[in-house]
């Protein structure tokens, strides 16, 4: 048989001992005041609880003494807002190496465009028999970028100012009315048949008598009567003829020949420019951004089936930073606004800009309004370091540029 334990003779614990017992341990001071109301809430809801349950709430001091022992020796202060974070004042140096100055209000990144980027396209279709450039070329303006086949235009040039060579003599010879010689032989006609008219006149008074003496036969008479009659007639006609040589033709018919010599110039015009747009130059001076076409190729503005375009040019050293400004900024940003740009290739090479435009209407997707920034681009820089479609980063300053207005024309021109 197993002998039964001793009894302990260690006394029960106490009720307030017990009560010590299922406290909470005191958790760890931490160095932010985030956990307090949570701590807080905590405690008085265990309370809460335990009085609901039939126990008796110990005193509520000691409730507070144990919030109290957690919280932080120092006072904590409160956590920044994200959202009104600072910007610090720029300090880089532009390509020149001089400081940039004044408080920033803004940073935001967009994109480096050209000011004017040109798509050269053919105003006639024909085929490439002269390609002189390539992609990056910098070409002066009036440079001949491409030479079209044109046997087709030139016939065409030809036929149209042989028609309006036609049509000039044909106005001319209607203003200057009949020649000296044609008016003439007007007069010389109607003269011959005056006479051929006195001539007969005679006849027929002769004949008259003759038959009145019952001479001649009835016939005769009458035949001497129908001659004269026509000649009258004839001489009629001859005077009306004479004087439509004097005078010329008609107004109208002035008119219409004019209306047929600017018809015919149109034509030559018309001619002329396609003829002329068989050879392609350079509207600006710039550099060649993409090459389209090749050398053969069969180009045409409207159709599908081949090239509709050379190349597209721009002028480098002209540059904005296109940008979208989100509407709770935008107060920040005005026109003449001073500005730096850092590209993101280049980020330690500065240059300087200004608000040239905040566009008329704003984006409803974004939430934004755009803005363009125009680039000062020093001459030997010119397409090394700033290339269109390049992500950029420009920083607003709370400054206006002086004569801004006159600074962005100056660039323009």
């Amino acid at each position: 048989m197993v002998a039964p334990s001793p009894r302990s003779t260690t006394p029960p614990p106490a009720l307030s001992q017990r009560v010590q017992s299922l406290r909470l341990p005191k958790p760890a001071p931490r160095s932010g005041g985030s956990s307090v109301p949570w701590i807080l809430a905590l405690l008085f809801a265990a309370g809460f609880v335990y009085a609901s349950a039939g126990g008796v709430v110990p005193y509520m001091p000691q409730w507070f003494a144990t919030a109290v022992a957690v919280l932080p020796d120092k006072p904590v202060e409160p956590a920044a807002d994200s959202t009104t974070s600072k910007l610090p004042a720029a300090t880089e140096t532009n390509s020149s190496g001089k400081p940039a100055a004044g408080k920033v209000v803004l940073e935001s990144k967009g994109y480096i465009i050209p000011e004017q980027q040109i798509l050269v396209s053919p105003q006639v279709s024909a085929r490439i028999v002269e390609l002189n450039f390539e992609a990056g070329q910098h070409v002066e303006k009036g440079f001949v970028l491409a030479v079209l086949d044109d046997t087709e235009y030139r016939a065409e040039h030809a036929r149209a100012t042989a028609e309006y060579e036609a049509a000039r003599e044909r106005m001319i010879e209607s203003k200057e009315g009949s020649r000296p010689e044609e008016i003439k032989q007007a007069q010389a006609e109607l003269a011959e048949a005056e006479t051929q008219l006195a001539l007969a006149k005679r006849l027929l008074d002769r004949r008259k008598e003759l038959f009145e003496k019952e001479i001649i036969q009835a016939q005769d008479y009458d035949d001497a009567e129908s001659s004269y009659r026509a000649l009258v007639k004839r001489v009629d006609r001859l005077k009306a003829t004479t004087q439509l040589v004097l005078d010329g033709p008609r107004v109208e018919r002035k008119r219409a020949t004019e209306a047929e010599m600017r018809r015919a110039a149109a034509d030559l015009t018309r001619a002329q420019w396609r003829l002329d747009n068989t050879i392609i130059k350079a509207p600006i001076t710039g550099t060649i951004l993409k090459k389209n076409a090749e050398l053969g190729n069969l180009v045409n503005p409207v159709a599908f089936n081949g090239s509709f375009s050379l190349c597209d040019i721009a002028d480098l050293s002209k540059l904005e930073v296109e940008l979208s400004i989100q509407e709770r900024d935008v107060s920040k940003v005005f026109q003449f606004q001073k500005c730096r740009v850092r590209s993101e290739a280049y980020p330690d090479r500065a240059y300087d800009g200004v608000v040239s435009r905040l566009m008329p209407i704003a984006d409803r997707a974004k939430g934004a309004v755009p803005v363009r920034v125009r680039l000062t681009v020093p001459p030997d820089e010119e397409g090394q370091y700033l290339k269109p479609e390049m992500g950029a980063t420009v920083t607003f300053y709370a400054e206006k540029v002086e004569n801004g207005e006159s600074r962005i024309e100056s660039q323009a021109e």
